[in-house]
């Protein structure tokens, strides 16, 4: 039985602020749906020249009362990047916390604004430790 992937989605309560965060990343916006009746906006993005491993955004409207506020129920996101030095500088320099710094070279964890554990790995083999991050403490949970 053949299947394909589609998407992951994953629920935000600030959607400026989190299109902010994945296009810090580097993910484009590739579609975008808004629903009156439903009271919704499903905002799609992916790398570039990746459409088909998109992420959903998913923004309710009237809000998500009642919805677990951790997002401890969903795993990661996880995206191979270039170089996680480079990447993780970048983030941190635009306010992103590094959860889990790249002290091997090779894996680090952020969180989005909506708590999204997401999983940055190196292309290839993992890079030489290198300062600051090999004496760089995990901080909170990735």
């Amino acid at each position: 039985m053949p299947i394909k992937y589609l998407h992951t989605m994953v629920r935000v309560l600030d959607l400026d602020k989190s299109i902010a965060f994945f296009r810090l990343l580097g993910l484009e916006e590739t579609r975008r749906h808004d629903s009156e009746a439903g009271r919704y906006t499903l905002v799609f993005l992916a790398p570039p020249g990746q459409p088909d491993c998109p992420v959903e955004l998913t923004y309710n409207w009237d809000g998500d009362e009642g919805l677990p506020s951790d997002s401890r129920h969903f795993g990661h996101l996880a995206y191979e990047v270039d170089d996680i030095y480079a990447t993780c500088a970048h983030l941190q320099a635009n306010g992103v916390l590094i959860n889990r710094p790249p002290r091997d070279g090779r894996m680090a964890f952020v969180r989005s604004p909506d708590n999204i554990s997401i999983e940055l790995l190196q292309a290839g083999p993992a890079k030489a430790p290198a300062e600051p991050w090999v004496s760089m403490e995990n901080s909170g949970h990735w």
